[in-house]
C-alpha cells in the first residue's frame, strides 16, 4: 500500500505535528479542520461562519487529493455546544448530497484556538 501526504494552500496549514491529510491506498484521512481562514490564518467569527469554513476546508483538502466531499464515507463533527446540532445539519445539506456519509456529532468541552466546531473526514476514492 502506498502512503502519501496531501497538502493545499486552500486550507489552513497544519499547526502541529500532523498533516492536512494522508492518503493510504484508496483512502484519504483528512485531519480535523477548524474554522480558520486559510488566507489569514485567523478563526472566522460565529458558529455559522466557522461551520461553513470547516466544510470549505475539508472540501479544499479532498479536492487537492483529486477527490470531492461526495466521496466522503465518514465524518466526525465536534461542537462545543450541542444546541448547534441543527445548524450542523443545515450546513451539511449545502456541502453534501444523498447518500450522505456516516457521521457522528460529539459535544466537547473545548477545541483548539477557541473554535466552536471541528470536523474530520474519511474519503474513499472511486474506482
Amino acid at each position: 500500500m502506498t502512503r502519501s501526504i496531501v497538502s493545499t494552500p486552500n486550507a489552513p496549514a497544519a499547526i502541529g505535528t500532523y498533516s492536512q491529510a494522508v492518503r493510504a491506498g484508496d483512502t484519504l484521512y483528512v485531519s480535523g479542520q477548524i474554522g480558520l481562514d486559510p488566507a489569514t490564518g485567523q478563526l472566522v467569527q460565529g458558529f455559522d461562519g466557522q461551520i461553513d469554513r470547516v466544510f470549505g476546508n475539508l472540501r479544499a483538502v479532498a479536492e487537492a487529493a483529486g477527490a470531492s466531499l461526495g466521496d466522503a464515507v465518514k465524518l466526525t463533527v465536534y461542537v462545543t455546544d450541542l444546541a448547534n446540532f441543527s445548524r450542523v445539519n443545515e450546513t451539511m445539506a449545502r456541502y453534501f448530497s444523498q447518500p450522505y456519509p456516516a457521521r457522528a456529532v460529539v459535544g466537547v468541552a473545548s477545541l483548539p484556538r477557541g473554535a466552536l466546531v471541528e470536523a474530520d473526514a474519511i474519503v474513499v476514492f472511486r474506482a
